[in-house]
């Protein structure tokens, strides 16, 4: 049998959650899985291991995700051996359904199908099926979503993928209906013909999943190229340029996606070329991203993407990564630019992540739903009656002018198109009268809009509230600690720092275990789950960014710690680069090994740009050589597509160079070693590291030889710029320091 192709679906369907219709809770007006209809503590302990009759085996999960389907009649599994050999045993096929908590899409299919007795009672017949979070197993996901999309052509979420009992994929695809429509065949129409190709021509089924493994084991080999040089930089450049909506800002058409780092990496290439153009692209880009429906314009953070070309409506989930990746874009904006702008969305991205995100314990929760009350978005939209009842007619009528609240709306019902009266805000030209002389209002016009949305915000906050996503991921932890570190630099905010030190402690008390292996996922009490390189490699980031705002030596030590167990578990010796999966971990039938940067980059783009560093930070230059390795072995990947690797065009602008390393030499608190560090961390110089070599110091001297350099007698801070490990005469001067830093530049 030839594996079934199908695409993936156009929006389209009713979106109802009816799991999630529980009381808010008291934290934030936040609902989080614990608010789900599950049985006491007292009563689960006594459940047989199916669940029993009300639920099935996921009730005894942590994921969010795989609670939401606790109480489907689907005889759900979640994936492990107890699944595997109950196939294997049985000679059934698997129905492998992979999602996550905040997927529109997947409480759609929930609803449409796996709520319904009639295709719950034919899956539990004939298949064993089992439900996969894709943010706990991104290892499950990667390797069937390599199949989803190379049958299918496309992929996304949620993925239905039907395996033999050897786990061996011969069927693909997305999101179905329970019946077809249009174009899209319907999951009951396709589960009779997977059984009967089963049952009837087992052998044709096995030859096709052996194929298709094969196909995808040649395609995982990767083929190392000539290397990347600086006209890969060039090339990614001027693909992007070909892209940019000169109109909207971004890059392409809709959907349209923020991909920070992207943008980040322009920055780079303006401060490389001087290009001007370079930054005129980012700084639209987030300009018009900050204007538009995409921003939380009342509660501010980003939703997941934009629908439409002109960054209007959104598709309403939030995503931790999307926060993380996003601040630290407007953090490097507002060092290039200094722009009020660029520095004020960074921090309201910051102070909602620390108000709506962060865990009492100091880890960062994953997401929220798109969904509320069964309803895309409906937590968010805001009518000219709302307003009048909130803001009284003057303020109503000023805020909804500016924010393009309209009497018939500007929202549409995604299943019928029709207008809502709704409408979703976003900052439209100032009105006249409001306009000060740099395009934005004045002080006091200022001050009376933020006092209408804090109105708003009291006022929205009585509304039934989207899920919140209470698990903590090591990965995405580390990209929101790199936010909150660069941004307390830069901004000389202690709160964001001490944010970030209170998520770096919680990962190491909460998430590692006896050996110093990191888990991947942690919640309700429970870390679990292996680590995978993603994990390693964005943590290691932000320990790096972290170490630079305060210089505890601890931060810089398990960087160096961690990289040596990414290397032991997750390095490729004979093709090159890093496996997504650890070498001890389950074993799947494709060990995947990923360097396209998507929403988030991937694991082997942010090794580069951790291993760059740590050769500059401890002078041991065999970490470059493993950078280097990286680039080579993806080199023909990279090179063939430049604008979708970015991230990982980050490191390779850092290992070109030419970098640079700072050490200050004297106490943190004295107001000379202050001057150079304000100087430095409101620069954009991103091609350097940063250490402070404080007297009577010992520990930094064993990471980094050669920044155990002397203090000058009668100045108490000086600073030393190296380049290669060579370092110049000291200054006490900020000037000169940044003279000696920008020469050659």
């Amino acid at each position: 049998m030839a594996a079934i192709l199908i695409g993936c679906a156009p929006a389209g369907g009713d979106a109802r959650t009816p799991k999630e219709h529980a009381a808010p809770a008291t934290r934030q007006g936040a609902r989080t899985a614990s608010d789900f209809d599950l049985p006491p503590s007292d009563e689960m302990a006594r459940l047989p291991v199916d669940g029993g009759p009300r639920w099935n085996r996921l009730v005894f999960e942590k994921s969010p995700y795989l609670l939401q389907h606790a109480g489907n009649p689907v005889d759900w599994y979640p994936w492990g051996e107890e699944a595997l050999a109950a196939a294997r045993e049985q000679r059934k096929p698997i129905f492998l359904s992979v999602g996550y908590a905040t997927c529109h899409w997947c409480h759609v299919m929930e609803h449409e199908c796996f709520e319904d007795p009639e295709v719950a009672d034919y899956l539990n017949r004939h298949f064993i099926a089992i439900k996969v979070d894709r943010e706990e197993r991104p290892d499950i996901d990667q390797v069937y979503m390599n199949v989803t999309q190379a049958l299918t052509g496309s992929g996304g979420w949620p993925m239905t993928v039907v395996l033999t009992p050897e786990q061996k994929p011969f069927f693909a695809g997305t999101y179905f209906p329970k019946h077809g429509r249009g174009q899209r065949p319907g999951l009951m129409e396709l589960l009779p013909s997977l059984v009967g190709a089963w049952t009837e021509r087992r052998e044709e089924v096995a030859s096709s999943a052996d194929r298709i493994v094969a196909a995808l084991r040649e395609q995982e080999r990767v083929a190392g190229g000539t290397g990347l040089a600086d006209s890969t930089l060039t090339s990614a450049f001027r693909a992007l340029e070909a892209r940019y909506d000169s109109v909207h800002g971004g890059f392409g058409s809709a959907p349209k996606f923020p991909v920070p780092h992207q943008l980040r990496f322009l920055l780079r290439y303006h401060d490389r070329t001087s290009d001007p153009h370079a930054l005129a692209m980012v700084a639209q880009t987030l300009r018009s991203m900050r204007s538009g429906g995409i921003y939380d314009q009342v509660g501010h953070g980003f939703h997941r993407y934009s629908t439409d070309r002109s960054w209007l409506l959104p598709h309403f989930e939030k995503m931790l990564y999307d926060q993380a990746l996003l601040a630290s874009a407007y953090t490097e904006a507002w060092l290039v630019t200094h722009s009020d702008e660029f520095r004020s969305t960074a921090v309201e991205i910051l102070e909602f992540v620390l108000r709506e995100m962060t865990s009492p314990e100091g880890g960062f929760y994953s997401a929220f739903d798109a969904d509320s009350e069964g309803e895309e978005g409906k937590f968010y939209l805001w009518t000219p009656e709302e307003l009048r009842s909130v803001l009284g007619p003057e303020d109503a009528s000023l805020y909804g002018e500016l924010f393009g609240v309209v009497e018939g709306g500007n929202f549409r019902d995604q299943a019928t198109g029709e207008p809502t009266g709704a409408s979703i805000l976003h900052r439209r030209e100032a009105v006249e009268g409001t306009a000060g002389e740099t395009g934005g209002p004045p002080a006091a016009w200022s001050v009376r809009l933020e006092a209408c949305r804090r109105k708003l915000y009291a006022r929205r906050a009585r509304r039934v509230p989207p899920l919140l996503d209470d698990k903590v991921l090591t990965d995405w932890n580390g990209l929101m600690i790199s936010a909150f570190a660069a941004a307390g630099q830069a901004f000389d905010e202690p709160r964001f720092t001490a944010a970030a030190t209170r998520a770096t402690d919680f990962i190491r008390n909460r998430m590692t275990d006896e050996e110093g292996r990191l888990y991947k996922r942690y919640r309700d009490g429970q870390a679990a789950h292996a680590a995978t390189l993603d994990d390693y490699a964005f943590l290691i980031c932000g320990l790096l960014d972290l170490y630079e705002s305060t210089f505890e030596t601890r931060h810089l030590e398990w960087a160096v710690g961690l990289e040596r167990q990414m290397q032991t578990h997750f390095a490729d010796p004979a093709g090159g680069g890093f496996h997504l999966s650890a070498d001890d971990g389950e074993r799947l039938f494709l060990r995947a090994k990923e360097v396209y940067d998507g929403a988030v980059p991937s694991g082997n783009s942010a090794a580069v740009s951790a291993l760059a560093r740590l050769a500059r930070f401890t002078g041991d230059l065999r970490y470059e050589e493993r950078a280097v390795g990286v680039c080579d072995a993806f080199s023909a990947r990279v090179s063939g597509s430049p604008s979708v690797h970015t991230h990982l065009l980050l490191g390779l602008d850092f290992l070109l160079g030419p970098t640079s390393e700072v050490v200050i030499v004297g106490q943190r608190e004295s107001s000379e070693v202050g001057r150079l560090l304000r100087t430095l961390r409101t620069s954009f110089i991103p091609r350097k590291v940063v250490h402070l070599q404080e007297p009577g110091e010992t520990r930094l001297a064993v990471l980094a030889p050669y920044a155990a350099l002397p203090s000058i007698p009668g100045q108490p801070g000086v600073a030393y710029v190296c380049r290669d490990f060579v370092c110049q005469l000291p200054t006490e001067d900020p000037e000169s320091m940044m003279r000696t830093l920008t020469a050659g530049r």
